[in-house]
């Protein structure tokens, strides 16, 4: 019988349809707590998540409490990318930035799969380099653009997986992710509010203006689009494309095979 998903990944939807259903097949889905820890620096990556109505964020260690965002997973993707190159150590804190589904695949299947499943290698390594293009972009990002881009870059890359212009926010987690003062992240969404780009109370974000606010943020969210586009770009296009760059598709609302994932690791049926 095929499964049918509460949302879909478009990495996977840029299988062959064969090799999707056989890779989902291998996959529970789950829904993922906001907040949950799935790996720590130096933790051994036991599970990959393939986000769907979900985002993972990656954060590096920076010494004592310090930490930085340094990627964002979402339906785009995949979390446990260091076990397509054979390393099953994390070398970040993966966090649920975003509460949502995913499909879960356990490490050692999902290795026999990138074996059994040529394309599903494929996609991996194209992702690996939209990854490797965005950490490029974020190093320049970090150091020469204001907190204000940074902020509407963030606002932007976040909606694009939450599949939505309203999501759940706050000014001390945005500046714990972006790696500065609260006060800076508190002026740039000030700033971004007064021109009517965004609203922001109790923690609720709403993208007003989503052209508005790429053209307030810098070039490293169009770049981030652009490189992700250009890697998949010769597959064959998506049955079902995600959010990505403003657009939105919607999902059939049937839950199947779903497990609720607690922040301990455990999981039950819902």
């Amino acid at each position: 019988m095929t499964r049918i998903l509460s949302a879909t990944n478009r990495l996977l939807d840029s299988l062959p349809a064969r090799d999707r259903a056989s890779v989902i097949a291998a996959c529970d889905e789950v829904d993922l707590p906001f907040a949950a820890i799935l790996d720590e620096p130096g933790s051994v990556i036991r599970e990959v998540y393939f986000p769907t109505g979900s985002s993972i964020s990656l954060l590096a260690s920076m010494g004592g409490k310090n930490l930085l965002e340094v990627a964002l997973a979402g339906s785009e993707g995949i979390y446990g990318v260091p076990l397509a190159f054979g390393v099953d150590v994390s070398p970040v804190r993966a966090v649920v930035q975003g509460a949502g589904t995913a499909l879960r695949m356990r490490a050692a299947t999902f290795q026999q799969e990138l074996l059994r499943v040529p394309a599903l290698r494929s996609c991996v390594d194209r992702y690996i380099y939209v990854v490797m293009s965005q950490l490029i972009q974020t190093a320049g990002c970090n150091r020469f653009h204001v907190v204000e881009q940074r902020v509407a870059r963030w606002l932007l890359m976040t909606a694009d997986r939450a599949h939505s212009p309203t999501f759940r926010i706050t000014h001390e987690f945005l500046a714990y992710m972006l790696g500065v003062r609260r006060v800076g992240v508190t002026e740039a969404a000030t700033a971004l509010q007064k021109r009517e780009l965004i609203s922001y109370s109790r923690g609720l974000v709403s993208i007003l203006d989503r052209d508005g606010l790429e053209m307030a943020s810098c070039g490293c969210y169009r770049a981030d689009v652009e490189a992700y586009d250009r890697a998949f770009e010769a597959l064959a296009p998506a049955p079902a494309p995600l959010m990505l760059a403003g657009r939105v598709s919607a999902f059939p609302a049937a839950r199947a095979n779903r497990r609720v994932l607690n922040t301990s690791g455990g999981s039950h049926r819902s």
